[in-house]
């Protein structure tokens, strides 16, 4: 029995896609499920894709559907083992997207047939293994669809000049875990942008210090879902909760601080939780019982957890590069309301707010109201708007029809 289930197995995995899948029930039903990428008629159709990062692409996608004639939609390659579960409006698993030719096939014309606009995220491949981005950029090309590149951070930020920007990069001695593997990534995606001469978009300010020519494209968070799981006022309690979430303790500069507020901990001092693991679900209402929210140490951005903390009513406590922060003030008119630490700070910046719990309390207040200007989508929406053709007149003879 065992050696005839084997042999079937065998068979299985030797028949080309388009036939298994029409005659094996389970491969039907998976190709049905994987689906491809459409979405309602309109004048502009964008595609956003296919990474995700931190639901980014979807909430892109949602705000640039607030422009008129517009309907936007994300595709998310999703790792097997994903643990924060960020919503996508199309989500196939990384694998079945890498693998299975006759999707790829399908998804490719579903692509340039019912969209105008497509934004490739971190220079990944949209269609699977067998088509570089290149040719996928190409290929939209051909079939007159607006391409535009997008940028999240270790895709595009090179360690080598990072460790020339800032005393506290993680990259400064050389022996962060994947620095060859960022540094080869990066330098790769700075090509395929020379390369291609394509409109690029940026997740963070930061990064436009390795792009100059980038838009930045404000992360978007939902404040009104973060605000009401938000506990009471701040710093009420005599022992602070604080909470720090190192979704990649390399890059945040976890080991910096770990011991320090362990220590402080222990103390008596704070009430340290650190959050490893949790789904986005759950984050509202671990950040909403917390005090002070701790969020990198090394990097001197500030991203979509400091945006959730702040828009929570939190005291919100990070190194954040001053050409952030200036980019900041020049671009919203506002101060961002980030309590500055670096790691070796970290300490004095804690037990000052211990101190003077008021000014802390006056910083964090202004985080939700800083977050529904600035991270509501409706600047990313502005900043799409171009790309998108939206008060740009198009070149004579280009069509808007609908493919």
């Amino acid at each position: 029995m065992s050696s005839e289930r084997s042999f079937k197995q065998r068979v299985v995995a030797q028949m080309p896609d388009p036939i298994a899948e029409r005659l094996l029930p389970w491969k039907r039903a998976s190709f049905r499920a994987a689906g491809t990428a459409s979405v309602p008629r309109a004048e502009r159709r964008l595609l956003i894709g296919p990474v995700n990062s931190a639901g980014q692409a979807h909430a892109w996608a949602q705000a640039a559907s607030r422009i008129p004639e517009t309907a936007a939609m994300n595709v998310m390659f999703r790792a097997d083992e994903d643990l924060f579960s960020f919503p996508a409006d199309q989500s196939v698993s990384t694998a079945y997207a890498i693998t299975n030719v006759r999707w790829q096939r399908a998804q490719r014309r579903a692509v340039v047939r019912r969209f105008s606009h497509v934004l490739i995220e971190s220079g990944r491949r949209l269609f699977g293994p067998g088509i570089g981005v290149r040719e996928d950029i190409g290929d939209l090309a051909l079939h007159d669809v607006h391409v535009g590149l997008l940028w999240h951070g270790s895709d595009i930020r090179l360690p080598s000049v990072h460790a020339r920007m800032d005393p506290d990069s993680p990259f400064l001695s050389g022996t962060y875990p994947d620095q060859a593997q960022l540094e080869r990534i990066a330098a790769r995606n700075h090509e395929l942008i020379a390369a291609t001469g394509l409109p690029n978009f940026v997740s963070t300010p930061d990064l436009l210090a390795f792009v100059p020519h980038a838009s930045w494209l404000p992360v978007v968070v939902d404040h009104r879902r973060w605000s009401s799981a938000a506990g009471g006022a701040v710093l009420e309690r005599e022992r602070p909760v604080v909470v720090h979430a190192p979704s990649r303790a390399g890059l945040k500069g976890t080991a910096l601080i770990a011991g320090l507020l362990r220590r402080m901990d222990a103390e008596g001092v704070i009430d340290y939780r650190e959050v490893v693991g949790i789904p986005a679900v759950e984050m509202p209402r671990v950040y909403g019982d917390a005090d002070i929210v701790l969020d990198q140490f090394s990097l001197g951005i500030y991203g979509v957890a400091a945006c959730e903390a702040m828009a929570g009513g939190r005291v919100v406590v990070s190194h954040v590069s001053d050409q952030v922060r200036a980019t900041v003030g020049a671009v919203t008119g506002h101060e961002l309301p980030v309590v500055e630490a670096r790691a070796a700070d970290l300490e004095r910046v804690l037990r000052a707010i211990l101190d003077d719990r008021e000014q802390a309390r006056a910083v964090a207040a202004r985080g939700p109201a800083f977050v529904a200007d600035v991270h509501d989508g409706r600047r990313a929406r502005d900043v799409l708007a171009p790309f998108l053709g939206v008060g740009v007149p198009p070149p004579v003879g280009e069509s808007t029809r609908v493919h």
